[in-house]
């Protein structure tokens, strides 16, 4: 059989349930999953029985794996496993289900106003916050982690970032409670949760004097972890590691007076570099404006600078600018 990707192998196992039962799956898929499918079911053309068997015995088999693992544990579902196919191949379907299989856990999570969860979870400890946060969108746990204590912050995100799985057992059990406070919860899988990418995406979007408090609280009990954290961030201060086509390219697109603002409260350092990629005429009305400039408060300097890192992020991600971090071979 040639080898085949996930989606190719997703779409043989939907074409042989035939159309209505598949009609009933497509129930469960979003918009783009569905529009993946599509795609890759019509590219299909011809495929032989034995292949088709071979992916759909593969298809049971991780099927199986999800079931005992929810219902039982890994420890349970490796004793099952091993009994139906053997030591090596439970091995790989562990595997195969712990690392990949996406997670409808605390669905409803994500589907939730923020100041609801904020409520529901704000006098929860520290590692039941994490837990729920790294289930949550980036933005609601950036703005909820700003809303918790100073002291709750730190906790929450260091626990977070040391995050790396977590039992069906004790999911469940925390659905259980959201659900009774919230009315609404979801099917619960096995996945990965939190780590040092998901604190750092939070942490980017996360207000800047938290920010800072968060940062140098952490750097006290945690340098190493605050240091992993930082690398995988990008602030207004990392200006001055992008080359000088890049920030000639952001420069085009920020506000010129979210830049006068940005600049006021600035290290010499990034101010110096930035007015080293403008034009003397935009650089005299930058520097002309920053004199006019008087009693800018320092919540005003900061968001101006997350407005501007915002910008530079969003061109990143569409790929006309590269922002390289904690090494040369290292993007982000």
């Amino acid at each position: 059989m040639a080898t085949l990707t996930d989606a190719q192998k997703a779409a043989t196992v939907i074409i042989s349930l035939g159309s209505e039962t598949a009609a009933q799956v497509y129930k469960f898929l979003s918009e783009d999953e569905i529009e993946k499918q599509t795609y890759e079911i019509a590219k299909i053309q011809k495929l032989g029985s034995e292949d088709v068997e071979e992916i759909l015995n593969d298809f049971y088999a991780l099927c199986l794996t999800q079931k005992v693992v929810t219902e039982g544990g890994v420890n349970y579902a490796r004793n099952v496993l091993e009994k139906a196919f053997g030591n090596q191949v439970a091995s790989s379907l562990l595997d195969r289900v712990t690392k990949s299989l996406k997670t409808k856990a605390f669905e409803f999570i994500r589907k939730t106003d923020y100041k609801n969860i904020l409520t529901t979870i704000q006098h929860e400890n520290a590692q039941t916050i994490a837990l729920v946060l790294s289930y949550a969108r980036s933005e609601q746990a950036s703005t909820i982690i700003s809303e918790l204590p100073k002291e709750t912050r730190i906790e929450v995100v260091e626990r977070i970032a040391k995050m790396d799985r977590t039992s069906p057992e004790i999911v469940a059990q925390v659905e259980k409670i959201l659900e009774r406070k919230l009315s609404a919860m979801t099917s619960m899988d096995f996945m990965e949760v939190g780590g040092i990418n998901h604190i750092a995406e939070i942490m980017n979007q996360i207000d800047r004097s938290s920010e800072k408090y968060i940062f140098d609280e952490l750097y006290k009990r945690d340098a190493k972890l605050a240091d992993e954290i930082r690398k995988k961030m990008f602030v207004f201060e990392d200006i001055i590691m992008l080359d000088s086509m890049a920030i000639q390219t952001f420069l085009r697109e920020v506000d010129s007076k979210d830049l006068v603002v940005a600049l006021k409260g600035s290290t010499a350092e990034v101010t110096e570099v930035i007015f080293s990629n403008m034009s003397s005429r935009m650089g005299d009305t930058i520097k002309s404006d920053m004199e006019y400039l008087r009693n800018v408060r320092m919540r005003d300097v900061e968001e101006a600078q997350q407005r501007i890192v915002a910008v530079i992020r969003k061109l990143e991600e569409e790929g006309e600018i590269i922002v390289s971090k904690g090494g040369a071979d290292e993007f982000i």
